[in-house]
């Protein structure tokens, strides 16, 4: 099967290798699955790079999420079993992680559907408990996680302010209902937010960018804010000033999706059925910035580490269905 393979760290440009190689064979509890599309996550460029909380043996195949199909015919969504990751014809999971295919959803929109929803639903409602009329702030609005938090975040009831990088970003925003949009690049991200909320700032502040972004998530929140911290796209990773939080009574909440595989699974399985089911009533939908053809593998890989896409890129294997 054809399969692109790291054997070293570095940038995903230049470590991964298309290779013809033979196809993983399943341990315990593992199965075997035949890859119909895989989306690329941030993730992803950081197992590249090495710098992910969990480091494969080398060679690996990256590749963290898919939609694929099972060996009985069945359509599933579901995280992979590292080294054996999507970027490949075939991949292996772990047969207890397996969840159905929204019908709604096509391949591409199945495959992006699974971690950057959960991640959204889990730490705007389990970990920040957004509620309906609050005020949501999302930064990196356009990319494959925010646009993911914007579209629950509608779903709630919520009002959404969307923080984009340059104003093709803000159309992209400004499409997927965000009732206000800052242009960061030409904004004062602070004032504007005050200003669309009186001065009161955002109730949930969804952060997948640290540095620069949760200083000014730290500015403008509200009396009694939630600022989730799900990840550290810019590449700094900031050190909150708990005197702030003390003064200005807001909490600061970490949410690692992954961890509720080992601690909670069945909330996992809770909340791909309402997925699902927001899925079918047209509530969200995968923003696809790119369909890509296989060859185009690292490349995708690394522009998704450079920051300079909208929405998911998700890589289909070659003969599929764009």
């Amino acid at each position: 099967m054809q399969a692109w393979r790291v054997y070293e760290n570095g940038e995903p440009g230049a470590v991964m290798r298309r290779e013809e190689v033979t196809p993983p064979t399943p341990g315990d509890g593992q199965v075997l699955l035949k890859v119909r599309a895989a989306n690329v996550n941030f993730p992803d460029a950081l197992l590249c790079r090495g710098h992910y909380q969990v480091r494969p043996p080398l060679p690996f195949t990256p590749g963290v999420e898919v939609c694929a199909e099972t060996e009985d015919g069945r359509r599933v969504v579901t995280t992979v079993a590292l080294p054996h990751g999507g970027l490949a014809e075939y991949a292996l999971a772990d047969a207890a992680g397996l969840l159905p295919a929204p019908e709604s959803l096509d391949d591409a929109e199945a495959a992006a559907l699974h971690i950057g929803y959960q991640t959204g639903w889990f730490g705007l409602h389990r970990r920040a408990a957004l509620r309906e009329g609050e005020t949501l702030l999302v930064h990196a609005a356009a990319g494959g996680v925010g646009s993911a938090a914007v579209q629950l975040g509608k779903a709630a009831g919520a009002t959404v302010i969307g923080v984009v990088g340059g104003p093709e970003k803000a159309a992209v925003a400004r499409a997927l209902g965000c009732d206000v949009v800052v242009d960061r690049r030409s904004e004062d991200v602070v004032a504007a937010v005050k200003a669309a909320t009186g001065g009161r700032g955002a109730d949930v502040i969804y952060d997948p960018v640290g540095g620069e972004a949760y200083q000014q998530s730290a500015k403008c929140v509200a009396f009694e804010g939630r600022i989730v911290v799900v990840g550290f796209a810019s590449g700094t990773v900031p050190t909150p000033a708990l005197n702030h939080a003390l003064v200005k009574n807001y909490s600061v909440l970490g949410l690692h999706w992954g961890l509720y595989a080992a601690k909670d699974p069945a909330s996992i399985g809770r909340c791909h059925e309402t997925l699902t089911d927001y899925a079918a009533k047209g509530l969200i939908k995968p923003l696809i910035g790119e369909r890509v053809p296989f060859a185009g593998a690292a490349d995708a890989v690394q522009r998704v580490a450079d920051g300079t896409t909208t929405g998911r890129l998700v890589v289909l294997p070659e003969g599929a269905r764009a």
